[in-house]
């Protein structure tokens, strides 16, 4: 039998072949992605989960004239391979090699960048509305959206929207009852239900009374019925909804039976699927640092609630649900609800842990202001996954956090050197501060084997010096400090080099610094966020309100979106590795 894969190289390809020689292709499909995953690693489940519909969409639809948008992108390598990138698939989410979610700039058949949830039905409904404003109404416009992304404010406000315009769009709900974690909340349920009682989905339809052509819900993995049902959607006028049922992993049986693990599974055998297990390390992750910390506080103090919006595994919040199954709340991918929840709870006496990763916490920005900052309510945002986060690129790392945060009053922010910094903060946190706090730690295990230490309060707003020295003065928050030390036991100039760790970014330890600045001619600020807005920029504000003149240099993150890439290569990228400070530590005088 002949491959089929081996002679695609884009849609054009693909519409060449016989309906019945597609279930071989998709099959080979399969093979592809797992073969390359298993060596490289990436997201696995969710692209497995849509190769029917993703082979039936570009062999049905004349893409990239006809505009196809993918919610997230998790799910869209079979998209990507059958687009013109099969022979440098290899290089998926590797520095230099193609993003690990849809990029405009890397392809034409990448309609839209992605790699946040919910964005999907926006965008294409944007799309269609402007072909009817160009004059090209035949255009087909679709978005490929999760149920778990569609259960968020967004999708849902461009649902409503979409229901009253007479736009050529075709939203496809790829229904597999998961994101990362399980889907929660009452529309999952009632979907779950829809599935089983097709007089539900009938009479009792939401999306039809959202004035959609609704149609569902059908076998995802059945291409005759999806090629069948796409067929007929092409000449239905106006926005339509396809339901589809899809299986996360399928085709790998410990991906269909694991779906959480095998998200992203990291190295796997592919033939068997066992996940090839890593060298067992001492250190902790920073997301279990918080994990394990936020159970013991809980026991001691039962006002202590935890929320996350869907990342009940990565946060490491599911460690609290397995203890306190009622005082910890999975919001779904909702972060602006999130947040306003914590509020909410705070104004009761309850004391929220709102556990969002660095680039998430985005999303909700209005809500930090308005409703926590503004009330000055003592809500505890933990952040994750901030600085550098590594393959995910662009659209996930948590680089802008100082800057945003920064600028709004009431808000504590807090970066953690180490792990039991982290672990004492969130003591610190939960005695009833006055102000709501921002405590942002990165992705990854720490350093410190023994870091379940007795508490001890950290005094607000107090930075502390790692090392006495010369005329230069080095300043950083978080956890690049260990870097910062690294560099300079190596520098030449090691005895001229003072260094400090400021902790607090808000407020920040104004007697520390007037200390600084009266004795360190050079002050040299480090941070794993942009250089625009950040804590350096902090520095300088300060520097000018006390009309200091010292020679004040800012190192950080760039004023451009880093790409995607191991955390150490972007990190050298950026000047922030151990060998590059070094080198800018030589020629400082």
């Amino acid at each position: 039998m002949n491959n089929l894969l081996n002679n695609i190289s884009n849609p054009s390809d693909l519409r060449k072949l016989n309906t019945d020689q597609l279930p071989q292709l998709a099959k080979e499909l399969r093979a592809f992605i797992i073969d390359i995953v298993a060596a490289k690693e990436g997201h696995l489940g969710a692209s497995l989960g849509v190769i029917e519909l993703t082979i039936a969409l570009h062999y049905l639809f004349n893409t990239p004239n006809d505009l196809l948008v993918w919610d997230v992108g998790h799910q869209a390598y079979g998209h990507k391979i059958l687009t013109g990138r099969k022979d440098i698939f290899h290089t998926n989410r590797q520095f230099g090699g193609i993003a690990g979610f849809p990029s405009r700039k890397e392809s034409e058949f990448d309609a839209f960048g992605v790699g946040h949830s919910s964005t999907s039905i926006s965008a294409a409904l944007g799309m269609a509305l402007a072909s009817n404003l160009k004059g090209h109404a035949e255009k087909h416009h679709i978005a490929v959206i999760g149920d778990a992304s569609i259960a968020s404010g967004m999708a849902f406000e461009a649902l409503n929207h979409a229901g009253v315009s007479d736009a050529n769009l075709l939203i496809i709900l790829n229904d597999n009852a998961i994101g990362i974690d399980p889907s929660v909340g009452a529309l999952k349920e009632y979907l779950t239900k829809v599935k089983t009682d097709k007089r539900l989905a009938a009479q009792n339809n939401i999306v039809k009374a959202l004035n959609f052509d609704y149609s569902g819900p059908i076998d995802g993995h059945d291409l005759t019925k999806i090629v069948s049902e796409l067929e007929r959607l092409k000449s239905v006028k106006g926005p339509k909804f396809l339901h589809v049922i899809t299986t996360k992993g399928k085709g790998l049986q410990q991906a269909e039976e694991d779906q959480v693990t095998y998200h992203a599974p990291g190295k796997f055998n592919k033939t068997s699927g066992e996940r090839i297990k890593k060298e067992e390390s001492l250190y902790t992750k920073y997301q279990d640092v918080f994990g394990k910390t936020i159970v013991e506080l809980a026991k001691q103090n039962e006002n202590i609630v935890g929320i996350t919006p869907a990342m009940l595994t990565g946060s490491s919040l599911k460690l609290m649900l397995q203890e306190f199954p009622k005082r910890t709340f999975d919001v779904g991918i909702a972060e602006q609800h999130a947040v306003t929840l914590a509020a909410g709870m705070a104004t009761q006496g309850l004391i929220p842990f709102c556990n969002i990763y660095s680039t998430f916490l985005q999303r909700a920005y209005d809500q930090v202001i308005h409703d926590v900052a503004l009330q000055n309510l003592p809500v505890i945002f933990c952040l994750d996954r901030a600085g550098l986060v590594g393959e995910d690129g662009a659209t996930h790392h948590g680089v802008f956090d100082l800057a945003y945060l920064r600028c709004i009053p009431n808000l504590i922010i807090f970066a953690p050197r180490n792990e039991i910094e982290l672990r004492n903060i969130l003591y610190t946190a939960q005695l009833r501060l006055k102000n709501p706090i921002a405590i942002r730690y990165p992705r990854g295990k720490g350093k410190i084997i023994d870091w379940e230490k007795p508490f001890q309060k950290i005094e607000i707003g107090k930075g502390i010096c790692l090392k006495e020295g010369g005329g230069i003065a080095i300043l950083s928050v978080g956890t690049v400090a260990d870097t910062v030390s690294e560099a300079i036991i190596s520098s030449v100039k090691r005895d001229e080099l003072a260094h400090y760790d400021m902790r607090f970014i808000k407020p920040l330890d104004e007697n520390l610094l007037h200390q600084i600045f009266k004795k360190h001619q050079t002050i040299i600020t480090i941070e794993d966020g942009t250089i625009k807005g950040g804590f350096g920029s902090s520095i300088l504000e300060f520097a000018s309100k006390f009309n200091y003149k010292n020679n004040i240099k800012i190192l950080g993150i760039p004023d451009e979106f880093v790409e995607h890439g191991s955390s150490e290569k972007l990190q050298k990228e950026v000047g922030l590795d151990a060998e590059s400070l070094v080198n800018y530590f030589n020629l400082r005088s």
